[in-house]
């Protein structure tokens, strides 16, 4: 496992408060469940038909092959789970139930436009849940590496195809955490041992920092 994804997924584990009803999408966002803190009850939802998800299987005799999430992995579920089909299931997201959805991306651009699903010239499987999840949840965060060797992931337009139009609330990296906000992105935290100025140089979009910048803690 990358100490860069759990250090991503442990930072945003602290987005949430008792009682919020998430979704998690593929990739980082599903090791978000294993960090949520002591005393918070977080609900999540999982768009192939249940929720009350919990920590995935840490050995082989907790597996139980009926209980996959969306990324097909194996995962477990929590007293008050239920399991439900395709038309509850994305009734509960496009109705606006979801506090919050975690998502990956492939880019995230200075007005909150998110492209996640697909680089042109590459097979995909398809969109998936996430144009609905963009759409549908109250906050949208997303979990990515902030660079894709070398290249940054934040960027000044989105130029591959996109998932959601100005859905993006919080973008938590390996680096920062940026806000969107109404006057552009706000640089609210920065990792240990890394510089504003080594996040500009990782950042193609334009940002401002936070007077009360904060150092991530995890």
């Amino acid at each position: 496992m990358d100490s860069k994804d759990v250090f991503i997924a442990k930072r945003v584990a602290r987005e949430f408060q008792d009682g919020d009803f998430v979704n998690l999408g593929i990739g980082i966002p599903t090791l978000v469940g294993n960090y949520i803190p002591e005393g918070v009850r977080v609900y999540f939802h999982s768009e192939n038909g249940f929720t009350h998800i919990g920590p995935m299987p840490k050995v082989e005799n907790e597996i139980d092959k009926d209980l996959i999430n969306a990324s097909d992995q194996y995962v477990t579920i929590l007293p008050g789970g239920a399991f439900f089909d395709s038309a509850v299931s994305f009734g509960i997201i496009r109705g606006g139930h979801l506090d919050a959805t975690v998502l990956g991306g492939l880019q995230v651009d200075q007005e909150g436009n998110l492209a996640n699903w697909r680089m042109p010239g590459k097979k995909t499987v398809g969109m998936g849940g996430g144009m609905d999840l963009a759409a549908g949840a109250k906050k949208v965060i997303i979990a990515m590496e902030h660079t894709n060797k070398g290249i940054p992931k934040i960027v000044k337009k989105c130029t591959v195809p996109l998932t959601g139009i100005k859905c993006v609330d919080l973008i938590v990296t390996d680096m920062a955490v940026m806000a969107v906000t109404e006057q552009g992105l706000v640089l609210k935290e920065i990792a240990p041992k890394v510089t504003v100025e080594q996040v500009r140089e990782a950042t193609e979009a334009e940002f401002t920092v936070d007077p009360d910048l904060k150092v991530i803690e995890v």
